[in-house]
């Protein structure tokens, strides 16, 4: 194993991209759906507008060129590459930040609170909120390295952002994530490695076990729970999370998301059924959250990368280990909550505080969904600034 850190710069060939056109006006499409709204999915009228705007008017290397204004890097830990982008802020005292995406995420997820996380003189703050910034890609992911071998679950990820922090010479850091972010550093606050200080998250791990059980066993609820906690059980309930199934019972079907960029676009889209809404009135022309080219620019790394089988897998690694999205897993960290109102669930107060005995921030946030530093980036600085202040 080499502990080198060799820069890394985005270059996808004119003619990848050529190729990538060339495959959505080939696509095949399905006939409309038989219902009036998106209970069965992506609607038609909503893809088809996906690969007109693909076509027409999306530029992958306006991306491109805003990834590689940033270093990025990439480094072997444990027989794997990890492709990560590292920006140091100007202020002396800034205190190192990982910040960890999910699926159907990237780097480009978090990208957006780069700037004012290492320059707040510049973006509202004072020098005291500056942050330096790593954002890693997962295994598999972007331009990670894809495990050829089992094993890579959000444990050993958690373990392996503690060795890149190391690496980088971090002695003292906090860690933030959303989605497999979240539990990622809900991991790191479990193993506690050398220099963790606290997390923050935006999709708090902390509904107790018996009552994760009944959420998943479709069984009678407790019946002690408060009005918070049982509409917190049934927002869980009703996003069904059939992708999530999917990939973690049967990934290496999904081949077709390797071969048609329409269908990975559609399997993407279709998450939590709060940002699917969102994503398809973004594609109607309704201005808020995600845009379309912010859609395009997340889809378009996972096409280029080749990677909806090798992200897949990573629901599947976490079945095998046995390990629950949301139930509480032992944090003795400081940690701060922030909670979306379009999140997947509402975190309960009352929930976080038994699960994270050092909770040191919570707020319920006015507007927001699953991919909130994607969509409402200022919510989410200040969250992060507000939140870890009392660690630095």
């Amino acid at each position: 194993m080499t502990h080198e850190t060799r820069p890394f710069q985005v270059d996808i060939p004119e003619a990848e991209i050529s190729e990538l056109k060339r495959r959505i006006k080939a696509t095949r499409w399905p006939e409309k759906e038989t219902v009036g709204d998106e209970s069965q999915g992506v609607r038609l009228e909503t893809i088809r507008e996906v690969a007109r705007y693909w076509l027409g008017q999306y530029d992958w290397r306006k991306i491109e060129s805003k990834i590689n204004s940033y270093p990025n890097f990439l480094t072997e830990i444990d027989d794997l590459d990890f492709h990560f982008i590292h920006v140091r802020s100007k202020h002396e005292n800034a205190l190192p930040i990982l910040v960890a995406h999910g699926w159907p995420g990237s780097i480009i997820e978090q990208m957006k609170l780069i700037q004012p996380l290492t320059d707040p003189t510049a973006h509202g703050g004072s020098a005291d909120d500056a942050f330096h910034v790593v954002i890693p890609s997962m295994p598999g992911y972007g331009f990670s390295g894809k495990p050829s071998a089992t094993g890579w679950n959000p444990e050993r990820i958690a373990r392996a952002y503690g060795e890149l922090m190391a690496r980088l010479g971090y002695t003292r850091y906090v860690a933030q994530g959303g989605d497999w972010g979240a539990i990622v550093v809900n991991a790191m606050g479990v193993q506690e490695p050398a220099g963790l200080l606290g997390i923050h998250t935006n999709m708090p791990e902390v509904i107790p076990p018996e009552v994760d059980a009944a959420i998943w066993s479709g069984n009678l609820l407790p019946s002690n729970l408060s009005d918070e906690e049982r509409t917190a059980c049934e927002q869980v309930r009703e996003n069904k999370f059939a992708y999530a199934f999917l990939m973690g019972t049967r990934p290496q079907t999904l081949t077709g998301l390797v071969d048609s960029p329409i269908g990975l676009a559609a399997f993407m889209i279709d998450h939590d059924w709060k940002s699917h809404s969102m994503i398809a009135r973004s594609f109607a022309g309704v201005d808020e959250g995600l845009t379309p080219d912010d859609v395009l620019d997340n889809v378009s790394l996972f096409w280029f990368t080749g990677t909806a089988i090798s992200a897949a897998r990573l629901y599947w690694e976490t079945t095998v280990a046995g390990l629950s999205f949301f139930a509480v897993k032992g944090v003795k960290l400081p940690v701060a909550c922030s909670v979306f109102p379009d999140e997947m669930y509402q975190a309960p107060r009352s929930w976080a505080e038994k699960a994270y005995p050092k909770l040191i921030h919570y707020n319920k946030l006015p507007k927001g969904g699953h991919f909130a530093a994607w969509e409402q980036p200022d919510h989410m600085v200040s969250e992060i600034r507000t939140g870890l202040r009392s660690l630095r």
